[in-house]
């Protein structure tokens, strides 16, 4: 606090009275003297009129002096008050001024003592739920222990074998699902990266190979030009067709079709050969057994003839050298040969140039790609003559024949996954064979196989747990399968797809790929009235 000087402020007319008090005083003591020294009374009263005014005048000086002293003193005093009244005023701006940001301070601070009020509040009811789940995962462990302990008590009436082999049954059952899962996540990463690529080397490939949409047929029929020429084929009580049939093992079949005999037999060679033999004999006329023997005979030459530069000019054009004869020979066969068809030279020229463009798309060697694809199914042209598959007995046959390179081996024995590919080569002659056995107009069955085929395939799949129905569609190519969505889950969807899938690979003979699309449905209705 400032201390204010104490001021006595007086009226200029007091300082008046005092000088006319003065004067009064010095104009009695003149009297005083004038009487002493005996002058005259009229003289002193006129000198005191005189001393008066002269004091009188003085006297008013004095208070103007006085006056105007008081007014600066007073003018200063106000300035010094202002002055002062104008510290205390910017004194008591600051102190309003920290009085706000103390109480913005306050505020601030106040929230954040709301917020830490609020975080302690969720930690607490976090720790209030931890707590909750703490005592529920006790209790569950508790009855987890109890449960082990009946099991304990199970076990140990049981001999180590028995234990070991339930524990097993166990852990099998509880990680089926997630296995199932699992498998299916990995599927599917796989498929979503490899399935552009893939798509795009094989229609690549595709485009860049352009065959014939059908494929040839072996004959099967002769056309006979008469009736009285198909008498003199039979022969005085069959002896010309037992001729015929002895001489080419084909069997020669004579029914009431005008103008057609049938020729049937496994061998397609040799069917070839009664046929051909049936078209001279008709052609030249003379038909008895001595000329059948002559003119099968002929044919069998020419045939073998056929079949040795058939098998040259399918090597020719696919450019492949270093062949045993035996092996050419063999691709010559195949001339005859049909699979669903679609004859297994072309097919096999076809997967030939498929595998080298899709080999030279992945920065493989065309060369060996092309010479495993074109070999691939040579185990067909004496797959009737061995027993086993034709993968198994075309390696072996190839092997014995001067082929030793790994990839065109395994190439051959693996194409139908009998043996695990060893070299990516394999893969790639799988992918060829079913562009080429499944591209429209390549293959071709009989009616009573393609019905037989739809049924077995829609057996596979209803043998299936949880399956409602299935369905055959796009002529075989694709089975839909329907499941209980009650009982099967989205992962047991797709165990049950992969399962029918191999069973179907395992179990049926078929041209190209098949599709298992499995559907697992749940249907909401409501009516209202």
């Amino acid at each position: 606090m400032h201390s204010l000087p104490i001021v006595l402020a007086l009226d200029p007319t007091d300082f008046a009275w005092i000088g006319i008090a003065a004067v009064s005083g010095g104009i009695l003591g003149w009297l005083l003297i004038t009487a002493t020294t005996g002058k005259s009374i009229g003289t002193a009263k006129a000198e005191a009129a005189t001393i008066v005014e002269a004091a009188r005048n003085e006297a008013q000086a004095g208070a103007r002096s006085i006056e105007a002293e008081a007014d600066a003193h007073a003018a200063e005093r106000r300035k010094a008050v202002e002055t002062e009244a104008a510290e205390l005023l910017r004194e008591a701006k600051e102190a309003q001024a920290r009085a706000n940001k103390r109480e913005e301070t306050l505020d601030s601070k106040m929230t954040q003592l709301t917020r830490r009020e609020e975080k302690f509040e969720l930690k607490e009811t976090r720790l209030e739920e931890m707590a909750a789940k703490r005592e529920a995962l006790l209790q569950e462990t508790a009855r987890t222990a109890e449960q082990l302990k009946d099991r304990l008590a199970q076990t140990a009436e049981m001999t180590r074998e028995a234990a070991r082999e339930h524990l097993f049954d166990e852990i099998r059952v509880e990680s089926q699902h997630e296995a199932a899962k699992i498998a299916q996540e990995v599927i599917e990463e796989a498929e979503e990266q490899a399935r552009e690529k893939s798509r795009e080397i094989t229609l690549l490939a595709i485009q860049r190979y352009a065959a014939e949409n059908v494929s040839d047929s072996t004959v099967r029929a002769v056309k006979i030009p008469s009736d009285d020429l198909k008498g003199r084929i039979i022969g005085r009580e069959g002896r010309n067709i037992r001729a015929i049939e002895k001489a080419t093992g084909a069997d020669v079949m004579v029914d009431d079709t005008p103008g057609v005999i049938s020729v049937s037999c496994f061998d397609r060679v040799r069917q070839a050969i009664a046929a051909e033999s049936l078209q001279k004999l008709v052609a030249d006329g003379r038909v008895h057994p001595s000329r059948i023997e002559e003119i099968v005979a002929q044919t069998k030459r020419d045939i073998e003839d056929r079949i040795k530069q058939v098998g040259k000019d399918a090597l020719v054009e696919t450019n492949i050298r270093g062949v045993h004869p035996k092996i050419a020979e063999a691709m010559g066969k195949m001339q005859f040969r049909t699979s669903y068809g679609q004859n297994v030279l072309r097919h096999s020229v076809e997967v030939a140039f498929l595998s080298q463009m899709i080999a030279d798309q992945l920065g493989l060697d065309g060369t060996i790609a092309r010479r495993c694809g074109f070999l691939h199914d040579i185990g067909k042209a004496m797959d009737h003559e061995m027993e086993g598959g034709h993968p198994a007995i075309g390696m072996e046959f190839a092997q014995k024949f001067g082929e030793k390179s790994e990839a065109v081996l395994n190439a051959i024995g693996g194409h139908h996954g009998d043996i695990p590919a060893t070299t990516p080569y394999t893969a790639i002659v799988m992918a060829a064979d079913a562009v080429s056995g499944a591209r429209p107009g390549a293959r071709r069955e009989s009616m009573e196989m393609y019905v037989k085929r739809l049924e077995q395939l829609e057996g596979i799949a209803t043998d299936q747990p949880f399956v409602e129905e299935a369905h055959a569609i796009q002529a075989g190519r694709e089975v839909r399968v329907i499941l209980d969505a009650k009982k099967a889950d989205d992962a047991t969807a797709h165990k049950i797809a992969r399962d029918v899938a191999k069973r179907v690979e395992d179990e049926m003979t078929f041209p190209g790929e098949i599709k298992v699309t499995v559907l697992r449905e749940i249907r909401a209705e409501a009516i209202a009235r």
